[in-house]
């Protein structure tokens, strides 16, 4: 069944390169919104549809939940980018 909400705007793979060109080695839904022009609640659920599809991961600490790109993420970008 499709998802209800607004249709995405900003795809996967150009999130996914966000994360491929981070020199950190995570980052957190803000600074993805910031720059991506995006809302920081509408990142959060783009992260987390692309976390259930193993392209990435993600672990709270500190109270903040931080993401970072997995192989299969890698993988997928490489085959579509």
């Amino acid at each position: 069944m499709p998802d209800p909400g607004r249709k995405p705007t900003i795809s996967d793979v150009e999130i996914l390169k966000e994360f491929a060109l981070c020199s950190d080695p995570f980052m957190h839904a803000t600074e993805l919104a910031e720059s991506l022009d995006m809302s920081r609640q509408g990142v959060h659920k783009r992260l987390e549809q692309l976390e259930e599809n193993s392209y990435l991961a993600s672990k709270i600490t500190g109270g903040t939940r931080n993401w970072w790109l997995t192989d299969d993420g890698r993988n997928y970008l490489s085959e579509h980018s």
